[in-house]
């Protein structure tokens, strides 16, 4: 095998690459920010947008955003679309995942490498750079000028991790006694925990697999070799939603090229030993886990909602280390499994508006990522409000969007925001910095999100994250008496468990009869066309989330509003475009 510091026989995978450097300082989500089919930048609320990375030195301070950027990395990689290297300027796990991956299974990588944040000044955009060893070398009009960097090793098919304690079993593992998936996903975990700075592994309860979404056929072949090295997860083990509603793809009319490849990947994680359970919302699932649960969740707005709203413990883990862990039933015992990794790092003080609507959670927890991606916040002002567990997911989404941090505490209402205060003293509490959210910033993220220029509206999409059993009956108060307009779709994503108990409540039918279309175990994330009718330009959502990334992905674009306001859409066909009084009172 080779490492990151072996060439390959790809132009732009060698160990000391040359090339243009492309840089910006705010993080983006490799999934829905960069097209894995492409190289392009796809985000269209980020500075890069419109640019492409195939072959570029690219520097950014990190990842953010979804679990998913490590399987669009190992795509990229694989189809020789990848960037020359990578150069970050915080620790960086998502991506180097994908690198690693790529290492392991494929024996192709790229340079990856960090460099102190005051260095970042010193690059820019188009300028030639080369990589040698640890050192970036820049070439410009008044020659070259070197800056120092770590180099971020990623070889693990070896089985030496001398900084790791390791227990009976670990060792078992290693030594491939519990088979070759086994010792290979072992020897991940083990290279992740070094990177991460753990020294000991721990045992957790259950998984949630993130990497069964479908962004190419590198991911397929991921899975299919780890069945093929007879993987069986050691742990309950629950699946993200797929690219594709596996029992009804056909009848939607997506083409088998994308649909039978994409099924596929569910199919090798089910014979793997997980439930079929294909949701993006698994704490809507009976399996939730409780307060203090060690677990390994990935899918970005789970992660979020687990640590947070629940108080189980997980980091967020990227696409493929879920299932490396869920085969060993091991994990690394830093970040967020640790009590004194889930303090928050500053306050964020929120003047509560009055009469507020629904859709007051997701633009606020997307405002609240937006203002600082690094550090776990404190959530000020809103003890009163009585958030649903509805609003709570809205707000965990939207939060996980543009955050790169897996939770948040909001004081009065998430079950350790007193709590985790108490591993600092009084004055670090009283240092911590304030961030001040007024109503007019609140504004301005509700007008980033509303790119829609005109007033009709062609779909409304609800379900992402996917719809709980709540969310079905409000929407179904809210469509009683209604008739919908005949030139809107309306469709909503939800999990089979959840679609069956509101099939049984008999709302399905009565939604149905209003025009709603079900659409399980796939979300908008991963929704096109023709489930998008090719006609219709303008959607309306009420996930603060989706409004981020459907520009991007499907090249629509977008009213952001209440749930209420989006079956008033489906109704007339139309949005008005304006904010709702409370934001602007």
């Amino acid at each position: 095998m080779q490492n990151d510091t072996t060439t390959t026989s790809r132009s732009h995978l060698v160990a000391n690459p040359t090339g243009q450097l492309l840089l910006s300082d705010t993080p983006i989500s490799f999934w829905g920010g960069i097209d894995p089919a492409s190289g392009d930048v796809i985000d269209e609320h980020h500075p890069l947008s419109g640019q492409n990375i195939t072959s570029r030195l690219l520097a950014i301070p990190g990842s953010r955003g979804s679990c998913s950027g490590s399987s669009v990395l190992l795509e990229l990689i694989d189809s020789d679309r990848a960037p020359a290297a990578l150069i970050f300027t915080q620790a960086e796990e998502i991506l180097v995942l994908g690198a690693l991956i790529a290492s392991v299974m494929f024996d192709k990588s790229l340079p990856l490498l960090r460099i102190e944040s005051h260095a970042f000044a010193q690059l820019a955009c188009g300028t030639d750079a080369r990589i040698e060893g640890d050192q970036v070398i820049i070439n410009n009009a008044d020659g070259e000028y070197t800056i120092n960097a770590q180099r971020i090793h990623i070889d693990a098919h070896d089985n030496d991790f001398p900084d790791i304690s390791l227990s009976d079993v670990d060792n078992q593992i290693l030594r491939g006694e519990s088979g070759k998936a086994a010792q290979v996903s072992m020897r991940v975990i083990l290279r992740m925990a070094q990177l991460q700075g753990a020294t000991r592994l721990i045992d957790i309860g259950q998984a949630h697999i993130d990497g069964c979404v479908y962004n190419g056929l590198s991911n397929l072949k991921f899975a299919e070799q780890l069945v093929a090295w007879g993987a069986q997860v050691k742990v309950p083990t629950t699946l993200n939603s797929l690219s594709v509603d596996q029992r009804q793809w056909r009848a939607l009319g997506i083409d088998p090229n994308f649909g039978e490849p994409a099924s596929a990947v569910g199919d090798a994680y089910v014979a793997m030993g997980a439930q079929k359970t294909f949701t993006c919302a698994p704490y809507l699932l009976d399996t939730a886990p409780v307060l203090g649960e060690q677990i390994v969740w990935a899918e970005s707005n789970a992660v979020a909602y687990a640590n947070s709203v629940l108080g189980a413990k997980t980091q967020k883990y990227p696409d493929f280390l879920d299932i490396c862990i869920a085969l060993t039933g091991r994990a690394p015992c830093s970040g967020t499994h640790l009590d004194e990794g889930r303090v928050p790092a500053l306050f964020i003080d929120v003047p509560q508006p009055t009469h507020t609507d629904d859709s007051f959670w997701p633009l606020l927890g997307y405002h609240v990522g937006l203002l600082d991606s690094n550090n776990i916040p404190m959530v000020r002002g809103l003890s009163s409000s009585q958030p649903s567990t509805d609003d709570l997911k809205a707000f965990s989404a939207a939060f996980a969007t543009t955050s790169s941090v897996p939770m948040f505490h909001i004081e009065g209402i998430t079950p350790e925001a007193t709590s985790t205060l108490t591993y600092l003293s009084a004055s670090e509490i009283e240092n911590l910095p304030v961030k001040i959210i007024p109503m007019e910033d609140l504004l301005a993220s509700w007008n980033s999100l509303n790119t829609a220029t005109c007033e009709r509206v062609d779909m409304v999409c609800l379900g992402n994250p996917h719809f709980s059993f709540t969310e079905i009956e409000a929407l179904n108060k809210l469509c009683t008496g209604r008739e919908k307009a005949p030139n809107v779709a309306v469709v909503v994503t939800l999990g089979r468990a959840i679609y069956q108990q509101c099939n049984e409540a008999g709302t399905i039918d009565t939604l149905k009869n209003f025009g709603v279309q079900f659409v399980m175990d796939t979300c908008w994330c991963m929704l096109e066309e023709p489930v998008i009718p090719p006609a219709g330009s303008v959607l309306m959502t009420n996930s603060g989330k989706y409004a981020h990334y459907a520009p991007g992905l499907v090249k629509r674009s977008i009213h952001f509003g209440s749930l209420r306001d989006c079956v008033e859409a489906a109704s007339l066909g139309s949005n008005d475009r304006q904010p709702p009084a409370w934001l602007t009172a």
